[in-house]
């Protein structure tokens, strides 16, 4: 059952990514392999199905729905939690602005989360459970190979199951 959930996970991810540009970066500056991107580049789109609704995703490298490497930011609102869960492949996390919680495990319990701040970084094994939860509105680095997916630990968590 777990392999049919990650597969429609990862399947929803394909088709949400398919309907994101590879880079979301407006007025990037491309010199060969290099992109130069400031803050006012960057576009903004809804964040797929599978993260909790209100958050929104900027792909500023590479496609994290494909493998290889990918760099994307994750604007969060105030409040904003994203249930146990975890990936298939590693994550670097940056906080770029904001308090971003995380804490291992497979229930959200707020009071083992570790408090990131702006300029926090935080490396994510593959498959380590894990929640995370915003105090504030918060952007969030992550960079990686992908194809990033992740597998909720409770799949009643799933915000695609509560369109069903």
């Amino acid at each position: 059952m777990e392999s049919v959930a990650r597969t429609i996970i990862v399947l929803a991810f394909v088709i949400a990514g398919s309907a994101l540009p590879s880079t979301t970066v407006a007025a990037a500056e491309v010199m060969g392999d290099m992109i130069f991107a400031n803050q006012g580049d960057i576009k903004w789109a809804d964040a797929p199905p599978v993260l909790p609704k209100g958050a929104k995703i900027a792909v500023l490298y590479g496609d994290p729905f494909k493998p290889g490497p990918y760099v994307i930011r994750l604007k969060m609102p105030i409040g904003y939690k994203i249930a146990p869960h975890w990936h298939s492949q590693a994550e670097n996390l940056t906080v770029i602005s904001g308090t971003f919680n995380i804490g291992a495990g497979d229930t959200m319990d707020k009071a083992q989360a570790h408090r990131m701040n702006t300029g926090g970084f935080h490396y994510l094994p593959a498959k380590a459970h894990h929640y995370a939860y915003t105090s504030t509105v918060t952007v969030l680095q992550i960079h990686g190979e992908g194809p990033f997916d992740i597998t909720y630990i409770n799949p009643d968590d799933d915000p695609q199951k509560a369109k069903k």
